[in-house]
């Protein structure tokens, strides 16, 4: 069942709402035309209780801003492009520099920052479809590119977000959503405890806290990065570890076991024991961001709670960071007419 109500207005005067998926048990999400964010999530504990498993705010002011990306979807590019630059077909392709000297989730005021158009509602699909127009050369970004996402939420509690475009010009295309959740429940502290599984034998590695991969893959074995076996959040986020100093935590992409074009698979479950709620993370996609939301800081939020660092983490499906300057990684480039789809699940489940 679809509803819709407003959210907010938007300093433009306009009208922003936000559209509520329920399924039959009453569990639901809620997603926004404004960024096309999902603000809400909400789903039973061991106990049966709904509990809102996403980071996010009350009001429309908070996303104007939200400079935690909390709930976002994130594009053309996701993660960061070194130098805010690339070449393609011998072009220099240059970007905002929005951190360091860097371009991070194509930022400033990318696609998390636009009002999107609802294409398409199904109500017997429980799934809602969002639509924009991003430019020719919009951040910097070639071509006119026509991007759709859809926000499915079934009847087994699995919040399925497909994205779909093609360009009028060989572009660059790696969408993801950056939700931050806490299996405890929003506001409810830190999620140190939450148990973690990575399907990953390798990360990339980063040259230093600008958090830009050096370009190799490295196994994860006998690291602190090894989330190969369960174990929980914080058993070594505070590791002697050089790459754990370097972003003040985990905020590492790893390098997803059996990834086949194409193909679906578990790449992460993640669980709460306070509540006995668990994930697991479903994509096509070959990487995973994994951020234990180390810069979150006194950030305002829902139902008067106040996000500090390491209330959530995000599972943020990709390709490598700065892939398009690095040969070696996965390719972001997609060809002019080609069309870009790729989708990512989170399946809720109590243990």
């Amino acid at each position: 069942m679809i509803t819709e109500r407003v959210f907010g207005e938007l300093p433009t005067g306009e009208k922003v709402r936000v559209f509520r998926l329920e399924n039959a048990s009453g569990a639901y999400a809620e997603v926004l035309e404004f960024g096309a964010i999902l603000v809400k999530l909400c789903v039973p504990d061991k106990d049966g209780n709904l509990t809102d498993v996403v980071l996010g705010y009350d009001d429309i002011r908070g996303y104007l801003t939200n400079g935690c990306f909390f709930g976002a979807v994130i594009g053309r590019n996701g993660n960061r492009i070194e130098g805010a630059r690339f070449v393609l077909d011998g072009e220099e392709v240059i970007l905002s520099q929005n951190e360091n000297e860097n371009n991070l989730h194509s930022g400033p005021d990318a696609f998390e920052k636009k009002l999107w158009e609802v294409e398409n509602m199904d109500d017997k699909k429980n799934s809602l479809t969002f639509f924009r127009i991003s430019p020719d050369g919009e951040n910097g970004f070639p071509g006119e590119f026509r991007v759709s996402v859809k926000y499915e939420f079934t009847e087994e509690n699995e919040l399925k977000i497909t994205y779909q475009g093609v360009s009028d010009k060989t572009t660059v295309a790696n969408l993801t959503n950056h939700s931050y959740f806490n299996l405890s429940g929003e506001g409810s502290g830190k999620i140190l405890d939450h148990s973690l599984t990575i399907h990953a034998k390798y990360f990339t590695p980063v040259r230093d806290s600008k958090a830009i991969p050096t370009g190799e893959y490295a196994l994860v074995e006998g690291t602190p990065m090894d989330f190969t076996k369960k174990k929980t959040i914080g058993q070594d986020i505070e590791a002697d570890y050089e790459q754990l100093k370097f972003g003040g935590g985990y905020d590492h992409n790893y390098v997803t076991d059996n990834y086949a074009q194409g193909s679906r698979r578990v790449i992460a479950s993640a669980s709460s024991p306070v509540t006995g709620i668990a994930m697991d993370v479903i994509t096509d996609l070959p990487c995973v961001q994994f951020y234990a939301g180390n810069f979150v800081i006194q950030e305002h939020g829902k139902n008067g709670h106040v996000y500090d660092r390491r209330e959530g983490f995000c599972l943020e499906t990709q390709v490598e960071p700065n892939a398009v300057n690095e040969e070696a990684f996965h390719s972001p480039i997609l060809e002019k007419g080609e069309v870009y789809r790729t989708d990512t699940s989170y399946k809720f489940y109590t243990l």
